[in-house]
């Protein structure tokens, strides 16, 4: 029998609810509705479908009829990445979850785009926004022939690249949060779509927040200080999300100030308020598991979860499709009164206000249905173009472009690659430099070596030999899987032999990628791989998965070397005439490489045919810098190191191609060559794209979207956040870069003349023209830098407030105008008020090539906000408020919320330092400020020490703190000062710990 039902829908939410009736509450993002739910017998009750099927209601009133039709077991139900379907109710299933970074992934073949950081090195607004518009039409194409592609997009990733051996370097955009911020509001904009009530996709940000490392990525804190936080990671988050073309973010991994992500405040103080659209929170992978697992950071899953939920976590991605684990952990949360039914419906109503957003409940009124396109002749030229545009040229004396009739070697380990990444799609179509080169019609003739050692592999059985029909040049690589880690390599292929003769030994390819990480590949191109069955076969088409089974070292061992495969860790053997990874216990057999020809000198061969030679090097982006692991240095690995020089003896005439997912610190060869170009791995049309560009088909006007240093030596730590006292990024960094944020040449000159400046409260403006010089058409990209010439605290040497591409034609002039919100593009955060401030004084707007080639430069005056001296007998000193410190971690000063300082994790002692302190009236007259009070913890037995110095005063006081036997119970510590402070003074505070200090106040 059909049940009827009425809504009333209350905007006033202290009206009175009817009694006899079920009463939902859900928060829109605006002003909450309350929706009655009438039951049957109501004589108001009327026929027709349920308001929640009714599209001229608002978004948040048919999620409130929705929420009162679902029992609270089908409500916990959705809270897991996999929510089930309600039939009873006719709503489909629903997944939360989308790889699309740079093209649709993860669900077989799609169009390759160049990776973000590629995208990032367009500085292209106008061109990301088209990518990720062809991203989305993708996601809806494949969507209607596979209901597993899922229309929540986990994109695109806007995790800043502060430090260049990040292992997922190749997953963000910039250095820089303004250029970053810009770039994932147009892809997201891309991804949404222009409609104002239905979405293409919905767009996730990855990963809140402060997540620039792999190394314990899912138990190491990130001390991330008050003036970082708010002018360095939340604005990378910030535009986007108030652009209003974010659904919602995806916490990660870490722990930041000592407090999971997942648990973190800062989801409902900042993100949240950021916008009006109620934003889903999607957690990572396992992480709620990892809060009570491997953090440690709560006793028991239930706590964890309930935790996540309460701090904002909407949808729980945990044990795969498998939603029991995590639907027992909250119904139990929820017995204990851990969580409310009102925690569960708050995130529930998110959940279906993105699918109601999603257009599922209104498939005949979902404009993107028609709007869904799949490797169109559109996307394929935009994949070109966007490879295209990426191509950065480092330096150039005059070698490019190459002129028609040149004969070209193309040499290097990645000269006919077209290598994907986790986060890529499957290949509709390759171009590599050597496809793009062969293809070129102004080449004469290819010459091509790809600089691998030629080997043969012996034991005391024999040789090694690929069996005939051994080998496969496809795999698991073209599989669609909604999670590519369970994808398993090939058993159907025999394996290899150990005991052949030498006539019959295979010649295997051999790269070192470095750090003698290798890989070997049999003629027909099959990488040696390892299966479930443990032995090694020529199976794989490229290196890959989340544990690289293709992987494998030569450690010295009895006169030659025991083989270990780096996927198991265990050394291979040959048992019963087959090559397999040894078991626990097994011994590996002896293995001898004898070298049949030495990758250089087929490199120099190659270089000495051509008139001029292009050097293709880089990375892979499974091996040695990845999810997971970090890199261990900036270096080109040696192999390729000596490719370069080999070709470059054999002929002057070499330029070297770097494509990677990262910079390289490659000071001799910037010294020796005279050209080379950087682009990320450049999608489907990569080839072609260097080929026009080494041809002058088209001018390269990609730009460095982060700093390249020369050295190792200029890093700081990985886990080292604070940018400003590591002097690190180009905002900070004081030396010389070996190419700096910005950079890149250009086959033109361009002038950058008659800038002007106008400043008003609300809004910056600045206008500048822009020549080509030049003979020849090309864009430039224009830069736009603020600093502030006077400041009272440490600030940037610039820092880019807009940026802008252009293409002129030679000769032709154009008037760019730029105008930013004032406060944002002047402020700082002042930690002595606790806000967002922008000084009064002198300001240099510049516009420049990149940020160490400034060509114009304007001053401008504000008014701005005297910041003043802290007052610190009205509100005290926040320990994290510091103005400089030394030794200190930030951490958590409680589970939920707020932060505090503590010393090293080894004991030593830590020092905080905060300016301009005021103490009252200077003179006799004023009473002084004559007592101290701080709130400090010490979980360890015994007593910790906090001294407090004021050195222009020459004063000092030691204050014990005692063991208060938890780190979250704090304990006042009192004491007269020996003397009354007066007038403003710098204070220092030295904490001999371990202990953790709140707070002090003084009185």
């Amino acid at each position: 029998m059909r049940r009827r039902w009425r809504v009333v829908v209350e905007e006033a939410l202290d009206r009175p609810t009817p009694r006899n009736s079920a009463s939902k509450r859900f928060e829109s993002g605006r002003a909450p509705v309350t929706v009655t739910v009438r039951e049957p017998g109501d004589p108001e009750v009327t026929d027709g479908p349920p308001p929640f099927r009714d599209p001229a209601l608002s978004v948040a009133e048919r999620v409130a009829d929705l929420l009162g039709r679902l029992t609270l077991d089908e409500r916990l139900a959705m809270l897991h990445q996999f929510a089930p379907a309600v039939p009873r109710l006719g709503l489909p299933a629903f997944r939360t979850g989308q790889e699309a970074l740079h093209g649709v992934a993860w669900m077989g073949k799609a169009t390759v785009f160049p990776q973000a950081v590629g995208l990032g090195a367009t500085w292209d607004d106008e061109l990301v926004r088209a990518v990720g518009e062809a991203t989305g039409r993708e996601v809806r194409a494949k969507r209607a022939s596979d209901e597993r592609v899922g229309l929540n997009v986990w994109s695109p990733t806007v995790n800043l690249l502060r430090h260049p051996l990040w292992g997922r370097n190749e997953e963000g955009y910039a250095e820089d949060s303004a250029l970053t911020a810009a770039l994932a509001t147009a892809y997201t904009r891309g991804l949404r779509g222009d409609h104002p009530d239905y979405w293409r996709t919905a767009p996730v940000l990855k990963h809140w927040l402060a997540h620039n490392h792999e190394e314990r990525r899912d138990t190491a804190s990130t001390s991330v200080r008050p003036r970082v936080l708010h002018e360095y990671e939340l604005p990378a988050f910030r535009g986007p999300v108030a652009a209003g073309a974010v659904a919602g973010v995806m916490p990660a991994y870490n722990l930041v100030n000592g407090r999971p992500n997942h648990l973190s405040p800062l989801l409902a103080d900042e993100l949240r308020t950021w916008t009006d659209l109620p934003l889903v929170v999607c957690s990572d992978a396992s992480a709620p598991s990892n809060i009570a697992g491997s953090q440690g950071y709560l006793p028991d899953h239930e706590r964890g979860l309930a935790a996540a939920l309460r701090a904002g976590v909407d949808s729980f991605t945990d044990h795969g499709e498998d939603a029991a684990p995590t639907v027992a952990r909250l119904t139990e949360a929820l017995r204990r009164g851990l969580i409310t039914e009102a925690d569960v419906d708050r995130a529930v109503g998110r959940l279906l206000g993105m699918r109601f957003r999603l257009g599922e409940f209104d498939p005949e009124l979902d404009p993107h249905v028609a709007d869904a396109a799949f490797d169109t002749p559109e996307h394929r030229e935009l994949a070109l173009r966007a490879a295209e545009k990426a191509v950065v040229l480092l330096k150039n004396d005059g070698l490019l472009p190459l002129a028609p009739g040149t004969r070209v070697a193309v040499v290097g380990p990645l000269a006919d690659e077209v290598k994907l990444d986790w986060y890529s799609g499957s290949l509709l179509r390759r171009s590599s430099p050597l496809d793009g080169l062969r293809a070129h019609p102004a080449a004469a003739g290819v010459e091509f070596a790809d600089g691998a050692d030629v080997v043969r592999l012996r034991t005391a059985h024999g040789h090694v030999r690929v069996p005939e029909d051994g080998e496969a040049a496809s795999g698991p690589t073209e599989a669609a899987a909604l999670d590519p880690a369970l994808l398993r390599g090939r058993t159907d292929l025999p394996p290899l032999t150990g005991d052949a003769a030498p006539a019959d030994a295979t010649e295997l390819r051999l790269v070192d990628w470095g750090h003698g990480v290798l890989t070997l590949c049999a003629p027909g191109g099959g990488y040696l791989s390892v299966a479930d069955d443990g032995l090694v076969r020529a199976s794989a088409a490229q290196p890959g998965g989340w544990v690289v089974q293709e992987t494998f070292a030569l450690e010295p061992h009895g006169g030659g070397h025991l083989l270990r495969h780096l996927g198991t860790g265990n050394h291979v053997c040959v048992a019963a005439g087959r090559l397999k990874v040894a078991a626990e216990g097994e011994a590996g057999d002896v293995f001898f490489v004898e070298t049949v020809e030495r990758g250089e000198d087929a490199v120099a061969a190659a270089a000495a045919r051509a008139d001029v030679v292009l050097v293709v090097a880089g990375n892979d982006p499974h091996i040695n810098g990845r999810e997971t692991e970090d890199r261990r240095t900036l270096a080109l690995p040696p192999q390729q190191d000596r490719l370069w020089r080999a070709a470059h003896a054999a002929n002057p005439r070499t330029a070297l191609v770097l494509v990677s997912s990262y910079p390289y610190a490659v000071p001799d060869a910037d010294a020796t060559l005279p050209a080379l170009l950087w682009t990320a791995h450049g999608g489907q049309s990569a080839g072609e794209a260097l080929s026009r560009v080494v041809f002058g088909d088209v001018s390269p006007a990609g730009r460095l979207p982060q700093t390249w240093y020369a050295d190792d030596a200029e890093l700081p730590g990985i886990l080292d956040y604070d940018l400003i006292a590591a002097r690190a990024t180009y905002l900070y960094y004081d030396g010389t870069p070996l190419y700096p944020f910005g950079h890149g040449l250009s086959y033109t000159t361009f002038d950058h003349a008659d800038l002007a400046v106008t400043a008003t409260e609300e809004t910056l403006t600045a206008e500048v023209t822009v020549t080509n010089t030049g003979a020849v058409a090309a864009d430039e990209v224009v830069q736009l830098y603020a600093a502030a010439l006077e400041p009272s605290v440490p600030r940037p040497h610039q820092w880019l407030i807009a940026h802008r591409r252009v293409t002129l034609a030679p000769g032709e002039s154009r008037r760019l105008t730029f105008a930013v919100p004032a406060r944002s593009a002047l402020g700082f955060w002042d930690v002595a008020h606790g806000r967002w401030a922008v000084e009064p004084g002198a300001y240099a707007v510049r516009v420049g090539a990149s940020s160490r080639d400034i060509r114009q430069a304007a001053t401008v005056k504000v008014a701005g906000e005297p910041v003043g001296p802290r007052q610190v007998r009205r509100a005290g000193l926040a320990a994290v408020d510091y103005d400089e410190s030394e030794g200190v971690q930030i951490v958590d000063r409680d589970p939920v919320a707020g932060d505090a300082v503590a010393t090293p994790d080894d004991g030593t002692e830590a020092l905080l330092r905060f300016r301009a302190c005021d103490f009252g009236p200077a003179g006799a007259e004023g009473a002084g400020t004559g007592r101290v009070r701080l709130l400090a913890s010490r979980e360890e037995p015994g007593e910790g020490r906090v001294e407090l110095r004021v050195p222009a005063l020459d004063l000092r006081l030691s204050l014990a703190v005692p063991s208060t036997g938890d780190r979250y119970a704090y304990a006042a510590v009192t004491a007269e000062l020996p003397a009354p402070l007066r007038g403003a003074h710098d204070v220092e505070l030295e904490l001999h710990g371990p202990l953790r200090l709140d707070r002090v106040e003084f009185d």
